[in-house]
């Protein structure tokens, strides 16, 4: 197994790269915006992609995008192909890509927003925080990229604010201390992740215990992220 920067050779993988963040999204009914093979192929042709291959087949992929002048880094679309999954290699695509962004963007701020509780894990361990959505990047092109999420219009209800996604940011200016870092607890955010669906989730026929009211579940939400913060 080999993960590399993407080059030319790994063009061909282009649409099937595509075709697994369709069949992924799906899968875990949460939305994960669409991407083309013609941004893929423009994110491998400029040097801001990682990609896992074993021999020639495609393993796994992850790519760099970079907003506000550079002043913000998002390392996106994030994917392991099934023949692939449970061994670990999302984590090692991630850290590659993260370290990739490092040496290319070394004053940026890495960010991203995801569903997945397995990708909150990895980027905390990696040293992001998570963080409010009006502390992410406000480039009108980034947000764009929403647009093809099933769950575009919880953003839109909520005027950019917040959505089923959970942000998470690494600031190269802050100094990390291990000793000091809050500690990894995977049923806060489980929490976190439970208050939004039964926020912003339509459902036909929601139980009593799956309604909170709208006042609530933001302050449910504050202390949460509170948590999360170590605060």
């Amino acid at each position: 197994m080999d993960i590399v920067i993407a080059d030319k050779s790994h063009i061909k993988f282009a649409s099937l790269i595509c075709d697994t963040i369709e069949e992924s999204a799906k899968v875990r009914g949460t939305g994960i915006a669409k991407r083309t093979p013609e941004y893929i192929i423009s994110k491998i042709e400029s040097g801001n992609a990682v990609i896992a291959v074993d021999g020639d087949k495609f393993a796994g992929f992850c790519y760099i995008e970079a907003w506000g002048h550079e002043k913000f880094v998002a390392n996106s679309g994030l994917i392991v192909h099934p023949d692939y999954r449970n061994m670990g290699l999302a984590k090692k695509i991630k850290k590659t890509t993260f370290e990739h962004s490092r040496k290319k963007y070394p004053d940026a701020k890495i960010f991203g927003i995801t569903t997945g509780l397995a990708v909150m894990k990895i980027n905390y361990e990696l040293g992001y925080k998570p963080v409010t959505f009006s502390e992410l990047t406000d480039d009108p092109t980034f947000w764009k990229g929403c647009q093809t999420c099933k769950n575009y219009d919880i953003l839109q209800r909520t005027e950019r604010k917040m959505c089923l996604c959970t942000g998470m940011m690494y600031d190269p200016k802050e100094k990390e201390n291990a000793e000091e870092r809050h500690p990894y607890n995977s049923k806060v955010l489980q929490r976190l992740k439970n208050i939004k669906q039964a926020l912003f989730l339509k459902k036909k026929k929601p139980s009593k215990d799956a309604i909170i009211p709208l006042e609530e579940g933001y302050i449910s939400l504050k202390k949460v992220m509170a948590k999360l913060k170590g605060k």
